[in-house]
């Protein structure tokens, strides 16, 4: 789960990480008062949105750039009113881009030194691991390809956690000493206090920066929190904004589906992730594009099919659907009886092509015959996916 820029401030500002003083704003009004409430002469207006990029952006009513450093409160309301309620695109929202409802308002900071700082957890330590860059501001990617030696990582012992030492070799790394260092250090050991209490899967800043008085501040932040272990935060799962993601996701979500929409045109129905994977790219492999990964689960009920059918034909792009059933635990005729019901709910224009093997095979393939929905059947998962490619040639 993801979280938006002022509610990562909020949990800045509860375990201690120094970031500017800030409010979230949903009309342009609202933004100027919040400006006038600072008193400074220097405001950040930043767009709202699950999505890297914002200030190289551009709305489609023509306004140049998601975040905007302005002089005035005035200005702040001018700059929210040609945010609030457009289309933002960016290089990370492709060219649909996202719509902004609110717009976070903040004190902007005289900056010495702009620097990357993230905690993540590394899959392949499993452990978190701490990644920073003097090349804040910046797509971390480029970085990444372009100069590797200025990204600095420092894997971090789960049980012993963050040690002095290796806060000194990350300071040294990015030239930072003295007081700096000293207020880096204390921002870090907060940052990684919130990172293991708050179950995340990373929390990146980009920038933190250094003022010309040797503070250190978090002027950006992104979150992503390990889903499976959100049932003990029913606070941060409240942060969670649905608007923000695929509604398709959102509903399978719903029905404990496991969906992510692609752009391809053929559609996948399929129970268990290992065997989705296989039927994508034996898709590919036969000259088709997967419009999904969608996997029903090992034990998929009748309902759950049925709403799987309708979520997958609520894509427009979808022309055709491939069913890859492997029979474990579930059972072939109730995913049979799945589809026909679905089929005939949603009115189905679309070729299908079905596949199923396994438990109660024989019952599964005897319910899609009897029925009346036009269906191509399938011997194994390779005659399938040629099968479901040539049906929307």
């Amino acid at each position: 789960m993801n979280i938006h820029e002022y509610q990562a401030k909020e949990l800045f500002e509860k375990f201690g990480v120094p970031t500017p003083k800030g409010d979230v704003a949903n009309t342009a009004e609202e933004a100027r008062k919040i400006a006038e409430s600072f008193d400074s002469n220097l405001y950040a207006v930043k767009s709202q949105v699950h999505a890297g990029g914002r200030g190289k952006g551009t709305f489609k009513n023509g306004y140049q750039g998601g975040v905007q450093i302005v002089k005035t409160a005035a200005e702040v309301e001018e700059a929210a009113k040609n945010m609030i309620g457009e289309v933002l695109v960016t290089h990370q929202t492709g060219e649909e881009g996202k719509l902004v409802s609110k717009v976070m308002v903040a004190d902007a900071v005289e900056i010495e030194k702009e620097y990357y700082l993230s905690i993540l957890m590394d899959r392949e330590h499993s452990c978190p691991v701490i990644v920073a860059s003097t090349e804040g501001g910046m797509n971390i990617e480029d970085v990444a390809e372009e100069t590797p030696e200025l990204i600095h990582k420092e894997v971090i012992h789960p049980l012993a956690g963050l040690q002095a030492y290796e806060v000194r070799k990350l300071c040294k790394k990015l030239g930072l000493s003295g007081g700096t260092a000293k207020a880096f250090a204390k921002t870090l050991k907060s940052l990684m206090k919130l990172f293991i209490e708050c179950d995340c899967d990373m929390v990146e800043i980009n920038p933190l920066v250094t003022t010309p008085d040797g503070e250190v501040m978090a002027l950006d932040a992104k979150f992503s929190f390990d889903d499976n272990a959100l049932y003990r935060h029913p606070e941060i799962q409240a942060l969670h904004d649905p608007s923000e993601e695929d509604p398709r996701e959102v509903e399978a979500a719903k029905y404990d589906l496991n969906y992510i929409g692609l752009d391809g045109n053929i559609a996948c129905l399929v129970n268990g992730a290992g065997l989705a994977m296989s039927t994508m790219d034996i898709i590919k492999h036969s000259g088709g594009e997967p419009a999904n990964f969608l996997d029903v689960g090992g034990g998929a009920t009748q309902e759950q099919v049925a709403n799987a059918f309708k979520i997958i034909c609520s894509d427009p792009n979808v022309k055709g659907i491939l069913v890859n059933i492997f029979g474990g635990i579930m059972d072939c005729d109730v995913i049979a009886k799945g589809i026909v019901a679905a089929s005939k709910e949603v009115n189905l224009e679309v070729p299908l092509v079905v596949r199923l093997e396994g438990n109660n095979v024989a019952a599964g393939k005897e319910t899609l015959a009897n029925s009346d929905v036009d269906l191509i059947a399938a011997d194994d998962l390779a005659d399938a996916a040629k099968k479901a490619v040539a049906a929307i040639s």
